[in-house]
């Protein structure tokens, strides 16, 4: 099985941690859309509105989607989707999961994939994850 395990190692935790940061900082709806970021928090990132009422979105799109963005950001990108609502599994985060693993399969790069809302980040594949009441830059 793939995903985060824990131990967590300190830079990816440091990685994670800067986009629920990221996100409590500078979202300030109440409620927030789905995106999907591919990339790097904090650095070069593309970024889709992936939201489920945008559209029908079927497997298919959702993979090319995925690796459209794959094929535009840095070596060994991270996928990270952010809402808001609890962090646990959703019907659109397990549906963009799918996605990200045919994507990542077909570029051949191992995928490193949570959801993030403003109090932490949760492997959906593990249930590995964060949260913090307030977040702050360390």
């Amino acid at each position: 099985m793939d995903g985060i395990r824990e131990p967590v190692s300190p830079a990816l935790a440091a990685v994670l941690r800067s986009a629920v940061f990221q996100l409590a900082t500078t979202e300030r709806r109440r409620v927030l859309p789905t995106l999907l970021h591919v990339g790097r928090p904090g650095g070069r990132e593309v970024v889709f509105g992936a939201s489920a009422d945008d559209g029908p979105w079927d497997q298919s799109l959702r993979t090319d989607v995925v690796a459209a963005m794959l094929h535009r950001c840095g070596p060994d990108p991270l996928i990270w989707l952010t809402r808001h609502g609890p962090l646990v599994d959703q019907d659109d985060d397990l549906a963009w999961l799918a996605a990200a693993r045919a994507a990542a399969a077909e570029a051949e790069i191992p995928l490193t994939m949570v959801v993030v809302n403003r109090h932490g980040w949760r492997d959906p594949r593990t249930g590995v994850g964060r949260t913090w009441r307030r977040p702050r830059r360390r």
